[in-house]
């Protein structure tokens, strides 16, 4: 039986459409879920939207409609993005659907069951873009006397009765958590950030709210409504089935990770484990807080004019080279920036130039040289051995950044860019095409292993672009079930015939530069 791997996304506020950060996030989550998929993993990809809250509740009245209204079409454009990015997840749940509430209102049963919730009144500052609640010494000065969030948000006074939760009890809890599993925030330097942050000393949360009705009911107070922090994640544990601990949830729960942008990494590093201590729950493995991308260095902002639609970009470059040249570009965990221009410079030179060019060249010589059959390999000499032994070195590389718990995806990548560049090398300096007419055995060996070289690495890279990946192995008549990670060590068969070549990985045009004044 195959070992389980649950994996999600951040539970997307669809307060508008899906923009380029939230792309990233999807293309990396799915990008992991391959990866395990091919290690050989039962994975689960979970995602969804979190549509309740008061921003929900303004945005749909500033635009004349109900808000389930308002979320049914903004859900639709999440889970259009992901159909059109390629993701393939297990389930897109969204916190209106009636299994979530029910899951809600059992965690807070067993919350509240444990004697960590009160009744008591509620004072302070509340972000309603953040949906979060700061203290007076997190707030920083914005224009005149306005006041600001830690993330620049405006803020305004709140008092109202409300559900208490009792996060400073799990203070201490949390810090051993963090002490005895270093693994469990990452990359380190958020989990520096959270440690910091819980040593400074943890308040009760305020987990309800009684001035508006939005959102899932608490039990026994049908007055209040839920902190919509408190449901949406308790959508991790939705999707797996939750609230019945049998089945899915256990066969999945804990969630091996939970991926998530660096700004709420608090909601899942200090909040989201204390509810589930509170509960007696197990606690997912790793909350991995990535970085920001930005817009030709600069933030993404509407009154900069520099927001871009994912789906535009990937209508315009493609799905794969979209996908391939944010993971490959951003150091995966930090900030990082990307622009149209760089989509095209890399996409060409990586892709076009060095994978299809190569597969284009050789598997062209096949056609016409071998009767439209893998050619038989005579004696290989060093040259093969080496490209062997590289490739499988490769291979390993991948794994280890991979598996290592930091999710370097952008290093597996760099690793497969060095070996097919060294692939193009060893074709280039062996000279088939010259060989052909002094030794033919010797072409046909070379052409051979070129297009092994060509097999093992596509399946190497099928976890970062799928499709593009699939046409290559279809082009090298590698049937569906040899496309594992199981199968790189394998060799390609001598006398298979292949089909006729053509071209995957079309040359992308630069943008047409921008219009000034």
């Amino acid at each position: 039986m195959s070992e389980p791997y649950y994996i999600t996304t951040a539970i997307s506020y669809p307060n508008g459409p899906p923009h380029i950060g939230h792309a990233y996030e999807a293309i990396a989550a799915d990008a992991i879920a391959r990866f395990h998929r091919l290690m050989g993993y039962d994975v689960k990809l979970i995602t969804g939207t979190d549509e309740h809250g008061l921003k929900m509740v303004q945005t749909a009245r500033d635009a004349g409609k109900q808000t389930i209204e308002l979320a049914d079409e903004m859900s639709s454009y999440f889970i259009e993005m992901c159909d059109k990015l390629n993701i393939d997840h297990d389930g897109f749940r969204r916190t209106s659907e009636p299994m979530h509430h029910e899951a809600s209102k059992a965690l807070w049963k067993a919350m509240e069951a444990n004697g960590d919730l009160y009744l008591d009144r509620y004072e302070g500052w509340y972000s309603v873009r953040d949906e979060a609640f700061y203290g007076e010494e997190e707030l920083i000065a914005g224009e005149g006397d306005e006041k600001l969030s830690p993330q620049g948000t405006p803020v305004e006074w709140t008092a109202e009765e409300t559900w208490f939760f009792k996060l400073s009890k799990y203070q201490d809890k949390l810090l051993k958590l963090y002490e005895e599993h270093p693994e469990f925030i990452k990359p380190d330097s958020r989990r520096n950030e959270v440690m910091r942050f819980v040593e400074s000393g943890l308040r009760d949360l305020s987990v309800s709210r009684t001035s508006f009705d939005w959102g899932v009911k608490v039990p026994d107070s049908p007055e209040h409504v839920m902190y919509v922090w408190v449901d949406a994640l308790t959508t991790y544990m939705t999707g797996v089935g939750f609230p019945d601990t049998s089945g899915e949830f256990a066969k999945y729960w804990p969630a091996d990770v939970h991926l998530i942008g660096k700004d709420i990494v608090r909601f899942h590093a200090v909040y989201w484990p204390a509810f589930l201590m509170s509960a007696d729950l197990p606690l997912p493995k790793q909350v991995f807080g990535h970085g920001h991308l930005l817009s030709r260095g600069e933030k993404m902002s509407k009154s900069l004019g520099n927001v871009v639609d994912p789906m535009v970009l990937a209508e315009q470059y493609g799905v794969d080279q979209l996908r391939y040249t944010l993971l490959a570009d951003v150091p995966f965990g930090k900030d990082g920036s990307y622009s149209a221009e760089a989509i095209v410079t890399k996409s060409n030179a990586d892709l076009a130039n060095n994978f299809g060019n190569l597969a284009q060249r050789s598997l062209s010589m096949i056609a016409k040289n071998c009767d439209g059959k893998v050619p038989d390999a005579s004696e290989k000499t060093d040259s093969e051995e080496q490209l062997i032994v590289e490739l499988q070195k490769c291979f390993e590389d991948v794994k280890a950044h991979m598996m290592s718990g930091e999710l370097a995806i952008h290093s597996a990548i760099d690793i497969l860019r060095e070996r097919l560049s060294a692939t193009n090398q060893y074709f280039a300096d062996q000279q088939p095409w010259a060989l052909r007419k002094t030794d033919p055995a010797r072409a046909d060996t070379v052409l051979y292993y070129t297009a092994e070289s060509i097999r093992r690495l596509a399946i190497m890279l099928s976890w970062i672009i799928p499709e593009s990946c699939g046409k290559m192995l279809n082009l090298l008549a590698q049937p569906e079930d040899k496309r594992a990670f199981d199968n790189v060590e394998d060799f390609i068969e001598a006398g298979l015939p292949l089909p006729s070549p053509s071209a995957i990985f079309p040359r992308l045009d630069q943008p047409e530069p921008e219009a000034k004044g």
